[in-house]
């Protein structure tokens, strides 16, 4: 009997340090325990395969740079810096003359305002019925009467011919009415 009461409290004992009998249950369902997480084992670190010598060889001249190949880049880092800086300059060049076309277009806009206030302002100060008084009765001009225009093709030109001599006081024709 006495080796029954050991093997009997040692297997108490063993579930009382696990926490079976430390906790009551309240309720009318039995909580499940949370299961002891496994310990997992740790890997061994694995040895390095061998590689061969020229294996070893082979990655050593992958790894290393040539001279030609060191030539090489740095000439294409030379020509990329080279067209960035051509890049930049025409791109600060087509940036001025915009700012130059910006400017021309503020001043054109400008004087063909001024241009057509002034020539407005001229058309306004002439007076056609004054300008035609003046012309009849200070300067002897007529309306033309029905044959006196004489209306002709031109063969090839923007001028006239003059076949015969302006007389020398000017006038073609008087009105009746002209003082003298």
């Amino acid at each position: 009997m006495a080796a029954r009461r050991s093997a009997r409290d040692y297997r108490t004992s063993q579930l009382k340090g696990r926490g079976y009998g430390e906790f009551y249950v309240y309720g009318n369902a039995v909580r499940q325990a949370e299961p002891i997480p496994q310990r997992v084992p740790k890997a061994r670190p694995q040895q390095p395969k061998r590689t061969s010598s020229q294996v070893v060889k082979n990655r050593n001249r992958a790894m290393s740079i040539s001279p030609a190949y060191a030539v090489f880049l740095a000439a294409a880092a030379v020509c990329a810096v080279l067209i960035c800086m051509l890049y930049l300059s025409l791109q600060s060049d087509v940036m001025s003359r915009s700012e130059h076309v910006t400017a021309m277009q503020e001043q054109l806009a400008d004087l063909t305002e001024a241009n057509d206030t002034l020539y407005n302002s001229a058309a306004d100060s002439v007076n056609l019925e004054t300008v035609r008084d003046k012309a009849m009765n200070e300067m002897g001009m007529v309306y033309a009467s029905q044959g006196t225009v004489i209306e002709y093709e031109s063969p090839a030109g923007d001028y006239v011919k003059q076949y015969s001599d302006i007389p020398e006081s000017g006038v073609l024709a008087r009105s009746s009415n002209a003082s003298e």
